[in-house]
């Protein structure tokens, strides 16, 4: 199946696992370490990269390389590369393309885990980082660019701030500074938004998410769109453009061309630091994947109705969901993601934080998880949970307000969400 000329329906389908004569229709999951072969010297062609094939599952296996493959495909990507969380996509997914001395700059209202990741963890890297106000004019977000800047990281629809980002005023700051868009399209999903064709350059995404849809397994993917010309600014990655002494000198643009980034982050990141997602989690991930284009259109009409009967009660101080006419991002929505964002919707309760916590814990169907996006509907304080390691100016910068709760909404009767949350409040 050639996977370019299908929709994004029959890719969630069929994409990735192509069988042949007497093999399984459903992807198999090949639960095995090693792989075998008749001499040393086709073994030693694939540790050179000079052949392609299997031979150690922390690097490739056909379970995962089928699941990347549909990713690829359904974000018009060239490749894609799993990983054992979206944490290990945001960190590998930099880490491809900067080291000890380099800088980037990332979009302030990121989720709180990526935001600790990339202000503490890869400052002990020697990698630092300059976070801006996505929604800050151009000319402001170009002066954190320094020589050394290497990539623009952003969140399609940020978690849990629900900021749409501009995404073409972000391709076009990191295209004249000369590095890579970098986007987590997490929340969006190629469904609802496909970063690429807005000008982006690299995609990753917390499968975890929407994409297994079902809260069963953690996992994340990076993928390539291939159109970053690395060789244009040879001399700011030096990784891909010149030779790398641990495969004998071999230099990943000149061999590998438009599948330079993925080839360097499996060959070499993965290989090293072995983040990798196992073939049983890439099998469940697939099955998700089956049904996101049917899930997503049922979150989004869920998402929709809650967002208003919230907006349109009393007990409600404030709403955000870009949904909503009255919305901040109404416009910037109806641009990228006009079949829809997602499920996820903030809000805040009159009386504050106090209020807010009281009207989770008596909520029955919703339940209070460390989770969002999934088929069960699910509500959160990122204040006291996913955020809490941060200050209140911290917060504030992040986007995610004191009292400010994230409400998953799931594939249910909407009518039943609204009922939970009204006899939430009537309490």
């Amino acid at each position: 199946m050639e996977n370019k000329s299908f929709s994004p329906e029959t890719i969630c389908v069929q994409g990735g696992w192509n069988p042949k004569k007497g093999e399984p229709r459903v992807l198999p999951i090949y639960q095995s370490t090693t792989f075998k072969y008749e001499t040393s010297e086709q073994m030693a062609k694939l540790f050179d990269l000079e052949e392609s094939g299997y031979f150690y599952t922390r690097l490739q296996n056909p379970t995962n390389d089928a699941v990347a493959s549909k990713i690829a495909a359904l974000e018009g990507g060239v490749a894609a590369m799993l990983t054992s969380s979206g944490q290990a996509a945001s960190f590998y997914a930099i880490f491809n393309i900067c080291s000890a001395g380099d800088h980037f700059v990332s979009a302030s209202t990121i989720y709180g885990g990526t935001f600790n990741l990339f202000a503490v963890t890869m400052k002990k890297l020697g990698i630092e980082v300059t976070f801006v106000d996505p929604d800050a004019p151009e000319e402001e977000i170009a002066k954190a660019f320094r020589p050394n800047t290497k990539a623009l990281f952003a969140e399609t629809i940020s978690n849990p701030s629900l900021v749409v980002l501009d995404i073409e005023k972000f391709a076009r700051i990191a295209h004249s500074n000369g590095v890579p868009l970098i986007i987590d399209n997490t929340f969006a999903t190629p469904i609802n938004c496909r970063p690429f064709e807005w000008g982006a350059d690299i995609v990753i995404h917390s499968t975890t998410k929407y994409m297994d849809g079902h809260a069963t397994n953690v996992g994340g993917v990076i993928v390539d769109s291939g159109n970053f010309d690395w060789d244009a600014h040879a001399d700011k990655f030096p990784g891909l453009t010149k030779p790398d002494d641990s495969y004998h000198g071999l230099t990943y643009t000149k061999s590998f061309g438009k599948g330079a980034y993925i080839t360097k982050a499996t060959a070499q990141v993965m290989r090293d630091l072995g983040s990798i997602q196992s073939p049983q989690n890439a099998f469940l991930l697939n099955l998700g994947l089956e049904t996101l284009h049917l899930r997503m259109p049922q979150h989004c009409k869920n998402a929709q109705k809650v967002a208003e009967y919230l907006h349109d009660n009393e007990k409600v101080a404030w709403v955000n969901y870009c949904g909503l006419k009255d919305n901040k991002y109404y416009e910037l929505g109806q641009k990228y993601l006009p079949n829809g964002s997602c499920g996820v919707v903030t809000f805040g309760l009159k009386g504050g934080r106090d209020v807010s916590i009281k009207f989770m814990d008596n909520l029955k169907l919703a339940a209070i998880v460390t989770h969002v996006a999934d088929a069960r509907t699910s509500v959160l304080h990122p204040a006291s949970h996913t955020h809490r390691q941060l200050t209140d100016e911290q917060l504030i910068a992040a986007g995610v307000a004191p009292d400010l709760i994230r409400f998953s909404v799931g594939i249910e009767n909407v009518n039943d969400i609204i009922a939970d949350i009204e006899q939430a409040l009537a309490k």
